[in-house]
């Protein structure tokens, strides 16, 4: 899963954070919705982050987005979604076919599950993890529009899947992490997601927090 992930102000993400400080929509929706706009630190379900998604020219270019999609009867954001499912379910079909994004982050936290003596799966220790090689974790993902007291404003949830031999004993989820050369392919309104897909990295370094 993916309920917490990292911002640091690199090289690689600092382009990313200044585009999205200098935005209007993210004024209006720091004005509108009460929360700032996070750029460093850590990320949780319901902050405002950049994103970057194709605009309508099907550009690249960053979006500010709320983290997780409000759905009518749930009481808290969805803020992960099922890769292999997302394509067949109503909350993600639409999303999926033509409104896919990706979230930058220096890493994502995970904490460890795992079956105690009294047969309950508990929560140990928390890790931070990103791909080997990599400062960046491209997290795929999928937006879509909502509204708020007439004021529209997108939002996002993260892709998972099975995780990586080297996590497994981590969690049975990881977030899709996207190799930087594929973020283009994944975004575009006309491109094959399940091909991009294929490409998602598994092969991560992690450590204890």
């Amino acid at each position: 899963m993916c309920y917490r992930f990292y911002m640091e102000l690199s090289p690689e993400l600092k382009p990313i954070v200044e585009a999205a400080n200098r935005s209007s929509l993210g004024k209006r929706m720091v004005s509108k919705l009460g929360r700032p706009l996070t750029t460093n630190g850590e990320v949780r379900p319901t902050n405002i982050v950049p994103v970057l998604a194709p605009d309508k020219s099907g550009a690249r270019v960053v979006f500010p987005m709320v983290w997780g999609f409000q759905v009518k009867g749930l009481s808290s954001p969805l803020v992960n979604a099922r890769s292999e499912t997302a394509s067949q379910k109503p909350t993600f079909r639409e999303a999926w076919a033509s409104h896919r994004c990706v979230i930058p982050a220096s890493y994502y936290f995970e904490w460890e599950h795992f079956v105690s003596p009294d047969g309950k799966v508990k929560t140990g220790d928390k890790f931070m993890i990103q791909p080997s090689g990599s400062k960046v974790c491209w997290l795929a993902g999928l937006y879509r529009i909502e509204d708020y007291l007439g004021f529209s404003y997108p939002v996002f949830t993260v892709l998972t899947r099975d995780p990586g031999e080297s996590i497994r004993f981590i969690h049975d989820r990881m977030p899709v992490i996207l190799p930087e050369n594929k973020i283009t392919d994944w975004i575009r309104p006309d491109g094959h997601p399940e091909q991009v897909l294929s490409t998602a990295l598994t092969d991560m370094v992690f450590s204890r927090c």
